[in-house]
Protein backbone atom coordinates (compact mmCIF):
# COMPACT_ATOMS: atom_id res chain seq x y z
CA UNK A 1 0.00 0.00 0.00
CA UNK A 2 1.53 3.31 -1.12
CA UNK A 3 1.66 6.05 1.47
CA UNK A 4 0.56 9.46 0.34
CA UNK A 5 3.37 12.01 0.26
CA UNK A 6 3.13 14.81 2.77
CA UNK A 7 1.72 18.02 1.29
CA UNK A 8 2.30 21.39 2.87
CA UNK A 9 -0.95 22.96 4.09
CA UNK A 10 -2.22 26.07 2.35
CA UNK A 11 -1.32 29.54 3.58
CA UNK A 12 -4.76 29.82 5.19
CA UNK A 13 -4.25 26.63 7.22
CA UNK A 14 -0.74 27.66 8.30
CA UNK A 15 -2.01 30.99 9.56
CA UNK A 16 -4.97 29.44 11.39
CA UNK A 17 -2.59 26.99 13.09
CA UNK A 18 -0.51 29.96 14.22
CA UNK A 19 -3.66 31.60 15.56
CA UNK A 20 -4.36 28.47 17.62
CA UNK A 21 -0.78 28.38 18.95
CA UNK A 22 -0.90 32.04 19.97
CA UNK A 23 -4.27 31.53 21.65
CA UNK A 24 -2.83 28.54 23.56
CA UNK A 25 0.11 30.72 24.64
CA UNK A 26 -2.30 33.18 26.29
CA UNK A 27 -3.25 30.35 28.70
CA UNK A 28 0.39 29.65 29.58
CA UNK A 29 2.10 33.07 29.52
CA UNK A 30 1.16 35.46 32.35
CA UNK A 31 -0.55 38.65 31.20
CA UNK A 32 1.29 41.88 31.87
CA UNK A 33 1.61 45.47 30.74
CA UNK A 34 3.88 48.48 30.77
CA UNK A 35 2.72 51.93 31.69
CA UNK A 36 2.33 54.02 28.55
CA UNK A 37 2.81 57.74 27.96
CA UNK A 38 1.44 58.99 24.62
CA UNK A 39 1.34 55.42 23.38
CA UNK A 40 4.99 54.71 24.29
CA UNK A 41 5.91 52.11 26.96
CA UNK A 42 7.91 53.32 29.97
CA UNK A 43 11.02 51.25 30.74
CA UNK A 44 10.89 49.48 34.11
CA UNK A 45 7.14 49.93 34.51
CA UNK A 46 6.11 46.35 33.67
CA UNK A 47 3.53 44.81 36.00
CA UNK A 48 1.22 41.81 35.99
CA UNK A 49 -2.42 42.33 35.05
CA UNK A 50 -5.58 40.24 35.06
CA UNK A 51 -5.21 37.45 32.51
CA UNK A 52 -7.48 37.18 29.51
CA UNK A 53 -6.91 33.72 27.94
CA UNK A 54 -8.18 33.47 24.38
CA UNK A 55 -10.54 30.60 23.62
CA UNK A 56 -12.05 29.00 20.53
CA UNK A 57 -14.39 31.92 19.94
CA UNK A 58 -11.50 34.39 20.05
CA UNK A 59 -9.54 32.31 17.53
CA UNK A 60 -12.47 32.26 15.14
CA UNK A 61 -12.99 35.99 15.56
CA UNK A 62 -9.30 36.93 15.33
CA UNK A 63 -9.14 36.54 11.56
CA UNK A 64 -12.05 38.95 11.13
CA UNK A 65 -10.62 41.38 13.69
CA UNK A 66 -7.34 41.28 11.79
CA UNK A 67 -9.19 41.94 8.56
CA UNK A 68 -10.83 45.02 10.08
CA UNK A 69 -7.44 46.10 11.44
CA UNK A 70 -5.88 45.76 7.96
CA UNK A 71 -8.88 46.95 5.94
CA UNK A 72 -6.88 49.77 4.34
CA UNK A 73 -4.26 47.48 2.80
CA UNK A 74 -6.89 44.85 1.93
CA UNK A 75 -8.98 47.39 -0.01
CA UNK A 76 -5.79 48.59 -1.71
CA UNK A 77 -5.06 45.03 -2.88
CA UNK A 78 -8.61 44.68 -4.25
CA UNK A 79 -8.35 47.99 -6.11
CA UNK A 80 -5.05 46.87 -7.64
CA UNK A 81 -6.78 43.66 -8.73
CA UNK A 82 -9.62 45.60 -10.32
CA UNK A 83 -7.22 47.93 -12.12
CA UNK A 84 -5.17 45.01 -13.45
CA UNK A 85 -8.34 43.19 -14.51
CA UNK A 86 -9.37 46.10 -16.73
CA UNK A 87 -5.86 46.55 -18.15
CA UNK A 88 -5.49 42.81 -18.86
CA UNK A 89 -8.79 42.73 -20.75
CA UNK A 90 -7.53 45.38 -23.17
CA UNK A 91 -4.72 43.03 -24.28
CA UNK A 92 -2.17 45.78 -23.63
CA UNK A 93 -0.20 43.76 -21.08
CA UNK A 94 0.03 40.66 -23.29
CA UNK A 95 1.14 42.77 -26.26
CA UNK A 96 3.53 44.80 -24.07
CA UNK A 97 5.14 41.73 -22.49
CA UNK A 98 5.63 40.06 -25.88
CA UNK A 99 7.13 43.27 -27.25
CA UNK A 100 9.45 43.62 -24.24
CA UNK A 101 10.74 40.06 -24.57
CA UNK A 102 11.38 40.58 -28.29
CA UNK A 103 13.25 43.83 -27.58
CA UNK A 104 15.42 42.19 -24.93
CA UNK A 105 16.43 39.53 -27.44
CA UNK A 106 17.78 36.99 -24.97
CA UNK A 107 19.12 39.55 -22.49
CA UNK A 108 16.23 39.09 -20.05
CA UNK A 109 18.61 38.16 -17.24
CA UNK A 110 19.71 41.80 -16.91
CA UNK A 111 16.21 42.69 -15.80
CA UNK A 112 17.00 40.89 -12.53
CA UNK A 113 19.81 43.16 -11.21
CA UNK A 114 18.21 46.31 -12.66
CA UNK A 115 14.83 45.76 -11.03
CA UNK A 116 16.29 44.45 -7.77
CA UNK A 117 18.43 47.57 -7.37
CA UNK A 118 15.37 49.76 -8.01
CA UNK A 119 13.26 47.83 -5.49
CA UNK A 120 16.22 47.83 -3.09
CA UNK A 121 16.49 51.61 -3.30
CA UNK A 122 12.78 51.83 -2.50
CA UNK A 123 13.21 49.49 0.45
CA UNK A 124 16.22 51.24 1.97
CA UNK A 125 14.93 54.81 1.51
CA UNK A 126 11.24 54.68 2.36
CA UNK A 127 10.58 51.10 3.45
CA UNK A 128 8.94 49.92 0.23
CA UNK A 129 7.20 46.72 1.32
CA UNK A 130 3.39 46.54 1.31
CA UNK A 131 3.43 48.65 -1.86
CA UNK A 132 5.31 45.88 -3.70
CA UNK A 133 2.09 43.84 -3.76
CA UNK A 134 0.99 45.89 -6.77
CA UNK A 135 4.03 44.78 -8.80
CA UNK A 136 3.67 40.99 -8.63
CA UNK A 137 0.82 40.71 -11.16
CA UNK A 138 2.76 43.11 -13.39
CA UNK A 139 6.19 41.44 -13.37
CA UNK A 140 5.40 37.74 -12.86
CA UNK A 141 4.15 37.36 -16.47
CA UNK A 142 7.34 39.00 -17.77
CA UNK A 143 9.66 36.53 -16.04
CA UNK A 144 7.46 33.54 -16.84
CA UNK A 145 7.35 34.53 -20.49
CA UNK A 146 11.15 34.88 -20.43
CA UNK A 147 11.51 31.21 -19.45
CA UNK A 148 11.92 31.50 -15.68
CA UNK A 149 9.61 30.21 -12.95
CA UNK A 150 7.38 32.17 -10.60
CA UNK A 151 10.01 31.99 -7.83
CA UNK A 152 12.35 34.20 -9.89
CA UNK A 153 9.65 36.83 -10.39
CA UNK A 154 8.76 36.80 -6.69
CA UNK A 155 12.44 36.96 -5.70
CA UNK A 156 13.19 40.00 -7.84
CA UNK A 157 10.52 41.98 -5.99
CA UNK A 158 10.52 40.41 -2.52
CA UNK A 159 14.27 39.91 -2.07
CA UNK A 160 15.16 43.11 -3.92
CA UNK A 161 12.97 45.28 -1.70
CA UNK A 162 13.61 43.05 1.33
CA UNK A 163 17.38 43.47 1.19
CA UNK A 164 16.79 47.21 1.15
CA UNK A 165 14.40 47.09 4.10
CA UNK A 166 16.88 45.02 6.13
CA UNK A 167 19.50 47.72 5.67
CA UNK A 168 17.15 50.71 5.85
CA UNK A 169 19.29 53.81 5.56
CA UNK A 170 16.71 56.59 5.89
CA UNK A 171 13.49 54.58 6.04
CA UNK A 172 11.21 56.83 8.13
CA UNK A 173 8.74 54.03 8.93
CA UNK A 174 11.30 51.74 10.60
CA UNK A 175 14.63 53.51 11.08
CA UNK A 176 13.08 56.94 11.63
CA UNK A 177 10.60 55.81 14.29
CA UNK A 178 13.19 53.61 16.02
CA UNK A 179 15.81 56.35 15.98
CA UNK A 180 13.37 58.80 17.50
CA UNK A 181 12.60 56.47 20.40
CA UNK A 182 16.32 55.67 20.81
CA UNK A 183 17.15 59.37 21.11
CA UNK A 184 19.43 59.51 18.07
CA UNK A 185 19.17 61.20 14.68
CA UNK A 186 18.32 59.39 11.45
CA UNK A 187 21.88 60.04 10.27
CA UNK A 188 23.53 58.26 13.20
CA UNK A 189 24.92 54.93 12.00
CA UNK A 190 24.01 55.63 8.37
CA UNK A 191 27.50 54.70 7.07
CA UNK A 192 27.18 51.21 8.53
CA UNK A 193 23.71 50.85 7.02
CA UNK A 194 24.91 52.01 3.57
CA UNK A 195 27.68 49.41 3.67
CA UNK A 196 25.10 46.84 4.75
CA UNK A 197 22.80 47.76 1.84
CA UNK A 198 25.57 47.41 -0.76
CA UNK A 199 26.61 44.00 0.60
CA UNK A 200 23.09 42.66 1.10
CA UNK A 201 21.67 43.87 -2.21
CA UNK A 202 24.70 42.43 -4.01
CA UNK A 203 24.28 39.08 -2.23
CA UNK A 204 20.56 38.96 -3.06
CA UNK A 205 21.19 39.73 -6.75
CA UNK A 206 23.90 37.07 -6.97
CA UNK A 207 21.61 34.53 -5.28
CA UNK A 208 18.62 35.19 -7.57
CA UNK A 209 20.68 35.35 -10.78
CA UNK A 210 22.38 32.04 -9.97
CA UNK A 211 19.02 30.34 -9.41
CA UNK A 212 17.49 31.97 -12.49
CA UNK A 213 20.34 30.78 -14.71
CA UNK A 214 19.94 27.26 -13.34
CA UNK A 215 16.19 27.20 -14.01
CA UNK A 216 16.57 28.74 -17.49
CA UNK A 217 19.10 26.07 -18.44
CA UNK A 218 17.17 23.17 -16.90
CA UNK A 219 13.53 23.88 -15.89
CA UNK A 220 13.39 20.61 -13.94
CA UNK A 221 15.67 22.21 -11.32
CA UNK A 222 12.95 24.67 -10.33
CA UNK A 223 12.00 24.36 -6.65
CA UNK A 224 8.34 24.36 -7.67
CA UNK A 225 8.82 21.58 -10.23
CA UNK A 226 8.15 21.48 -13.94
CA UNK A 227 4.74 22.95 -14.70
CA UNK A 228 4.01 23.67 -11.02
CA UNK A 229 3.74 26.97 -9.27
CA UNK A 230 3.22 28.83 -12.51
CA UNK A 231 0.50 31.21 -13.52
CA UNK A 232 -0.82 31.25 -17.05
CA UNK A 233 0.78 33.82 -19.33
CA UNK A 234 -0.77 34.70 -22.65
CA UNK A 235 1.96 35.25 -25.24
CA UNK A 236 -0.23 35.23 -28.32
CA UNK A 237 1.91 37.08 -30.87
CA UNK A 238 -1.23 37.84 -32.90
CA UNK A 239 -2.08 40.50 -30.28
CA UNK A 240 -0.60 43.64 -31.90
CA UNK A 241 0.95 46.41 -29.86
CA UNK A 242 -1.29 49.07 -31.36
CA UNK A 243 -1.05 52.83 -30.62
CA UNK A 244 -4.09 52.51 -28.34
CA UNK A 245 -2.46 49.69 -26.36
CA UNK A 246 0.76 51.70 -26.15
CA UNK A 247 -1.23 54.61 -24.70
CA UNK A 248 -2.88 52.25 -22.20
CA UNK A 249 0.54 50.92 -21.15
CA UNK A 250 1.73 54.53 -20.73
CA UNK A 251 -1.19 55.20 -18.34
CA UNK A 252 -0.51 51.83 -16.68
CA UNK A 253 3.12 52.81 -16.05
CA UNK A 254 2.17 56.32 -14.94
CA UNK A 255 -0.18 54.96 -12.24
CA UNK A 256 2.67 52.97 -10.69
CA UNK A 257 5.08 55.92 -10.91
CA UNK A 258 2.54 58.18 -9.19
CA UNK A 259 2.10 55.54 -6.47
CA UNK A 260 5.84 55.40 -5.81
CA UNK A 261 6.24 59.19 -5.72
CA UNK A 262 3.16 59.71 -3.55
CA UNK A 263 4.34 57.49 -0.69
CA UNK A 264 7.92 58.76 -0.43
CA UNK A 265 8.22 61.14 2.57
CA UNK A 266 10.58 63.62 0.92
CA UNK A 267 10.13 66.10 3.78
CA UNK A 268 11.25 63.57 6.42
CA UNK A 269 14.20 62.58 4.22
CA UNK A 270 15.33 66.21 3.94
CA UNK A 271 14.82 66.38 0.16
CA UNK A 272 13.51 69.56 -1.54
CA UNK A 273 10.55 67.87 -3.22
CA UNK A 274 6.86 68.23 -2.34
CA UNK A 275 5.65 65.24 -0.31
CA UNK A 276 2.12 64.09 -1.07
CA UNK A 277 1.84 61.91 2.04
CA UNK A 278 -0.48 59.40 0.40
CA UNK A 279 -1.20 56.03 1.93
CA UNK A 280 -3.60 53.19 1.21
CA UNK A 281 -6.88 55.17 0.95
CA UNK A 282 -5.40 57.59 -1.58
CA UNK A 283 -3.58 54.79 -3.43
CA UNK A 284 -6.81 52.78 -3.63
CA UNK A 285 -8.52 55.79 -5.22
CA UNK A 286 -5.59 56.12 -7.65
CA UNK A 287 -5.99 52.55 -8.93
CA UNK A 288 -9.77 52.90 -9.11
CA UNK A 289 -9.43 56.05 -11.21
CA UNK A 290 -6.75 54.36 -13.33
CA UNK A 291 -9.02 51.39 -14.02
CA UNK A 292 -11.90 53.64 -15.12
CA UNK A 293 -9.60 55.71 -17.35
CA UNK A 294 -8.13 52.61 -19.04
CA UNK A 295 -11.61 51.21 -19.62
CA UNK A 296 -12.70 54.44 -21.28
CA UNK A 297 -9.54 54.52 -23.40
CA UNK A 298 -10.37 50.99 -24.63
CA UNK A 299 -13.95 52.15 -25.39
CA UNK A 300 -15.55 49.73 -22.97
CA UNK A 301 -19.16 50.26 -22.00
CA UNK A 302 -19.97 51.44 -18.47
CA UNK A 303 -21.33 48.03 -17.45
CA UNK A 304 -18.32 46.27 -18.96
CA UNK A 305 -15.87 48.44 -17.02
CA UNK A 306 -17.73 47.76 -13.76
CA UNK A 307 -17.99 43.99 -14.35
CA UNK A 308 -14.35 43.69 -15.40
CA UNK A 309 -13.13 45.73 -12.44
CA UNK A 310 -15.12 43.64 -9.95
CA UNK A 311 -13.85 40.42 -11.57
CA UNK A 312 -10.28 41.70 -11.15
CA UNK A 313 -10.96 42.42 -7.48
CA UNK A 314 -12.18 38.85 -7.09
CA UNK A 315 -8.87 37.51 -8.44
CA UNK A 316 -6.99 39.07 -5.50
CA UNK A 317 -9.61 38.44 -2.82
CA UNK A 318 -7.65 35.46 -1.50
CA UNK A 319 -4.58 37.66 -1.00
CA UNK A 320 -6.66 40.19 0.95
CA UNK A 321 -7.94 37.38 3.21
CA UNK A 322 -4.37 36.21 3.88
CA UNK A 323 -3.38 39.72 4.95
CA UNK A 324 -6.36 39.95 7.30
CA UNK A 325 -5.72 36.56 8.89
CA UNK A 326 -2.04 37.34 9.48
CA UNK A 327 -2.99 40.55 11.32
CA UNK A 328 -5.23 38.45 13.56
CA UNK A 329 -2.16 36.97 15.28
CA UNK A 330 -1.19 40.37 16.70
CA UNK A 331 -4.81 40.96 17.70
CA UNK A 332 -4.82 37.74 19.74
CA UNK A 333 -1.56 38.59 21.48
CA UNK A 334 -2.78 42.04 22.45
CA UNK A 335 -6.20 40.83 23.58
CA UNK A 336 -4.55 38.07 25.62
CA UNK A 337 -2.23 40.57 27.31
CA UNK A 338 0.99 38.70 26.49
CA UNK A 339 2.70 41.12 24.08
CA UNK A 340 4.26 43.19 26.86
CA UNK A 341 5.16 40.07 28.83
CA UNK A 342 7.22 38.72 25.93
CA UNK A 343 8.92 42.10 25.66
CA UNK A 344 9.60 42.13 29.41
CA UNK A 345 11.31 38.74 29.19
CA UNK A 346 13.62 40.21 26.57
CA UNK A 347 14.31 43.17 28.86
CA UNK A 348 15.40 40.77 31.61
CA UNK A 349 17.69 38.80 29.28
CA UNK A 350 19.49 41.94 28.10
CA UNK A 351 20.11 43.47 31.54
CA UNK A 352 23.76 43.47 32.69
CA UNK A 353 25.47 42.28 29.48
CA UNK A 354 28.61 43.66 27.78
CA UNK A 355 28.56 45.70 24.53
CA UNK A 356 29.11 42.90 21.97
CA UNK A 357 26.91 40.43 23.83
CA UNK A 358 24.20 43.07 24.20
CA UNK A 359 24.08 43.93 20.48
CA UNK A 360 23.99 40.28 19.44
CA UNK A 361 21.31 39.46 22.02
CA UNK A 362 19.21 42.40 20.82
CA UNK A 363 19.47 41.04 17.27
CA UNK A 364 18.52 37.52 18.41
CA UNK A 365 15.66 38.88 20.56
CA UNK A 366 14.10 40.69 17.62
CA UNK A 367 14.01 37.56 15.45
CA UNK A 368 11.14 35.90 17.39
CA UNK A 369 9.55 39.26 18.26
CA UNK A 370 9.19 40.06 14.56
CA UNK A 371 7.35 36.79 13.95
CA UNK A 372 4.80 37.83 16.57
CA UNK A 373 4.71 41.53 15.57
CA UNK A 374 5.52 41.78 11.82
CA UNK A 375 4.87 45.54 11.65
CA UNK A 376 8.29 47.25 11.86
CA UNK A 377 6.83 50.58 12.99
CA UNK A 378 4.62 48.85 15.58
CA UNK A 379 7.50 46.77 16.90
CA UNK A 380 9.74 49.85 17.11
CA UNK A 381 7.10 51.76 19.06
CA UNK A 382 6.60 48.90 21.49
CA UNK A 383 10.20 47.86 22.07
CA UNK A 384 12.80 50.54 21.36
CA UNK A 385 11.80 52.70 24.40
CA UNK A 386 12.54 49.62 26.53
CA UNK A 387 15.67 48.33 24.76
CA UNK A 388 17.53 51.58 24.00
CA UNK A 389 17.98 52.69 27.65
CA UNK A 390 19.41 49.26 28.47
CA UNK A 391 21.97 49.79 25.69
CA UNK A 392 23.28 52.91 27.44
CA UNK A 393 24.12 50.84 30.53
CA UNK A 394 25.88 48.30 28.31
CA UNK A 395 27.87 50.99 26.51
CA UNK A 396 26.01 50.57 23.21
CA UNK A 397 24.82 53.59 21.28
CA UNK A 398 21.23 53.98 20.15
CA UNK A 399 22.18 53.77 16.45
CA UNK A 400 23.47 50.21 16.89
CA UNK A 401 20.27 49.22 18.69
CA UNK A 402 18.32 50.63 15.74
CA UNK A 403 20.49 48.74 13.21
CA UNK A 404 20.10 45.47 15.13
CA UNK A 405 16.33 45.99 15.30
CA UNK A 406 15.79 46.76 11.62
CA UNK A 407 18.17 44.01 10.48
CA UNK A 408 16.27 41.36 12.42
CA UNK A 409 12.85 42.76 11.50
CA UNK A 410 13.66 42.92 7.79
CA UNK A 411 15.25 39.47 7.74
CA UNK A 412 12.36 37.64 9.40
CA UNK A 413 9.82 39.34 7.16
CA UNK A 414 11.39 37.60 4.15
CA UNK A 415 10.28 34.20 5.36
CA UNK A 416 7.80 34.28 8.25
CA UNK A 417 4.26 33.11 7.50
CA UNK A 418 2.97 35.99 9.64
CA UNK A 419 4.25 38.47 7.04
CA UNK A 420 1.30 39.35 4.83
CA UNK A 421 3.54 40.42 1.94
CA UNK A 422 5.31 37.05 1.84
CA UNK A 423 2.13 34.98 1.95
CA UNK A 424 0.37 37.30 -0.48
CA UNK A 425 3.23 37.17 -2.98
CA UNK A 426 3.38 33.37 -2.81
CA UNK A 427 -0.38 33.18 -3.31
CA UNK A 428 -0.16 35.39 -6.40
CA UNK A 429 2.62 33.22 -7.86
CA UNK A 430 0.99 29.93 -6.79
CA UNK A 431 4.20 28.96 -4.97
CA UNK A 432 3.74 26.71 -1.88
CA UNK A 433 5.20 28.14 1.32
CA UNK A 434 7.44 25.12 1.96
CA UNK A 435 8.99 25.48 -1.52
CA UNK A 436 9.79 29.12 -0.78
CA UNK A 437 11.48 28.15 2.50
CA UNK A 438 13.45 25.42 0.73
CA UNK A 439 14.63 28.00 -1.80
CA UNK A 440 15.45 31.01 0.38
CA UNK A 441 16.90 29.48 3.57
CA UNK A 442 20.51 29.70 2.40
CA UNK A 443 20.20 33.41 1.66
CA UNK A 444 18.59 33.93 5.08
CA UNK A 445 21.61 32.19 6.64
CA UNK A 446 24.03 34.38 4.64
CA UNK A 447 22.19 37.52 5.74
CA UNK A 448 22.24 36.38 9.39
CA UNK A 449 25.99 35.75 9.41
CA UNK A 450 26.73 39.00 7.57
CA UNK A 451 24.60 40.96 10.05
CA UNK A 452 26.45 39.44 13.02
CA UNK A 453 29.79 40.43 11.49
CA UNK A 454 28.60 43.98 10.80
CA UNK A 455 27.09 44.44 14.26
CA UNK A 456 30.25 43.17 16.00
CA UNK A 457 32.43 45.41 13.81
CA UNK A 458 30.15 48.39 14.50
CA UNK A 459 30.32 47.75 18.25
CA UNK A 460 34.12 47.41 18.33
CA UNK A 461 34.67 50.52 16.18
CA UNK A 462 32.19 52.74 18.02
Amino acid sequence: MNKKAFRMPTAYTILFLLLILVAAATWLIPAGAYDYVDGVPVAGSYHLIQGNPQGVGAVMKAAFSGFFDAVDVCVFILMVGGFLGVVMKTGAVDAGVANTIRMLGGREKWLIPLLMVLFGLGGTTYGMWEETMAFYPLLLPVFLAAGYDAVVGISVILLGAGAGVISSTVNPFATGIAAGFAGVSLGDGILLRVIQWVIFEGAAIWFVMAYAAKVKKNPSRSVVGVGAGKIQVSMDETVPFTPRRKAIMAVFTLVFLVMIYAVIPFDEMGLPLPALGWWFPELSALFLAGGILVGLMDRMREAEIAETFVAGCTDLLGVAFIIGISRGITVLMNDGGITDTVLHWGEQVLAGTGPVAFVLLVYLLYLPLTILIPSSSGLATLSIPIIAPLGQFAGVGGSLVVTAFQSASGLVNLITPTAAVVMGALALGHVPYDRWVRYVWKLILYFTLLTVVLLVAGTLLS
